[in-house]
């Protein structure tokens, strides 16, 4: 198949997509007191190789986002969340606190969700 035969993705589909994954990087687990983490948490307590692992998942909600037509700028900023929390969660228990209160994947699904509702037709 090429590139010209494969089906477009569209917006929502990358919605669905980049959604799903943010909240199972970033709130999918409540704690006791009614605090939300999510695997990226979990995750990010094993050194290195589970920051890596977790900022993997959040380039991929990157690359969705530029595949449904997030401008450059948007993206841009959405790379700069994902490098802050790779940056921060990796200095030990400062990290993993960090984590817990930015969720970087919930920031980058509002921003990306932010431009596709203003470019949408009315």
């Amino acid at each position: 198949m090429s590139p010209a035969d494969a089906p477009q993705r569209r917006p929502a589909d990358a919605r669905t997509r980049v959604h799903r994954l943010a909240r199972l990087m970033d709130s999918s687990i409540r704690l006791p007191g009614g605090i939300r983490i999510g695997v990226d948490g979990l995750i990010g307590l094993v050194p290195v190789v589970g920051d890596l692992a977790a900022a993997g998942a959040s380039f991929y909600i990157v690359a969705q986002a530029a595949h449904a037509g997030v401008p450059a700028r948007v993206l841009a900023r959405m790379v700069l969340n994902v490098a802050l929390d790779t940056l921060v969660g990796a200095i030990p228990v400062l990290g993993d606190v960090f984590d817990v209160a930015f969720k970087a994947n919930l920031r980058n699904a509002r921003l990306m969700d932010a431009y596709l509702d203003r470019s949408a037709p009315h």
